[in-house]
This record gives C-alpha cells, sequence and structure tokens, in this order.
C-alpha cells in the first residue's frame, strides 16, 4: 500500500498576525517559511500556507521567490520523479501553465519543483515536489 502524499493548501488572510496567532498559537501548528505576505503551517504532516490578501478579493497574485503566486489554490506534494512525470505530461497535453514547472528557493532550505496551472473552472493547482521530503517544514536560518 502506498503512504499518502501529504497535500498543500495556500488560502487567503488578512492579517497574517492573527492567522499565526490562530494556526499556530491556538491551534498549536508548527509553522515552517515564512514572508512579509505568507506563512508556512505543519497542519499534521500537510503543508498549509496562509497568504496576506489583506481585501479579501477572490483572486489574488501573491509574490514568492520571483513569481505571481495565485491565491487561493491546491495541490499535493509528489516524489520527485512522479513530479518531473506530471509535468512532461501536461506539457505534452498543451497544458498552459500559470506559472510553468521549475526549481523555487535553489540552493536554499525548501528547495523545490513547483508548477502552477489551472482546472477548466479556473481554480489554480499547484504540484510540487522535495527532493529532500524532510525539508517540507523546514525553517531558514535567520539570515
Amino acid at each position: 500500500m502506498q503512504a499518502l502524499d501529504p497535500f498543500h493548501l495556500a488560502f487567503p488572510v488578512h492579517d497574517l498576525e492573527a492567522a499565526r496567532r490562530f494556526y499556530g498559537g491556538l491551534l498549536g501548528l508548527p509553522q515552517g517559511r515564512c514572508s512579509e505576505t505568507w506563512i508556512d503551517f505543519d497542519l499534521f504532516g500537510h503543508q498549509i500556507v496562509a497568504h496576506l490578501n489583506p481585501a479579501m478579493n477572490p483572486a489574488h497574485l501573491s509574490p514568492v521567490d520571483g513569481h505571481d503566486v495565485p491565491v487561493p489554490h491546491f495541490g499535493v506534494v509528489l516524489e520527485w520523479d512522479r513530479f518531473q512525470d506530471l509535468a512532461r505530461r501536461l506539457a505534452e497535453a498543451g497544458v498552459e501553465f500559470v506559472i510553468p514547472p521549475h526549481v523555487r528557493f535553489a540552493g536554499q532550505v525548501g528547495e523545490q519543483a513547483t508548477m502552477f496551472f489551472c482546472d477548466p473552472s479556473g481554480n489554480a493547482l499547484e504540484f510540487k515536489a522535495f527532493k529532500d521530503r524532510g525539508a517540507l517544514f523546514a525553517v531558514a536560518p535567520p539570515s
């Protein structure tokens, strides 16, 4: 039986500090990487990401490692080879990528392959993979 892959869910919040208090404080979820516009949390082995969207607009772009990431979005963290196979299959099928497959945070804690595309209804999906799955919730050292 195959182990369940952890899911990844990004969602908008109007106040990052309120999200940090709720998810990290009240719910006790460990915090991972963060920036001025988003925070990763470990939801029982799954990765959820609160993205700042003060106006709570239905469609929002959040800057992450030089790309405008659509929020909300959801997806799955795949094994590295499964990610590469899926990316190739989608490209061959002519899928229009919102953000094409690439490596994010190259050479840093949390290095990952990622890609974004939409379903026929316009829902944004992100599929990602880590060569080191243990880095899924890794926290970068202070700079």
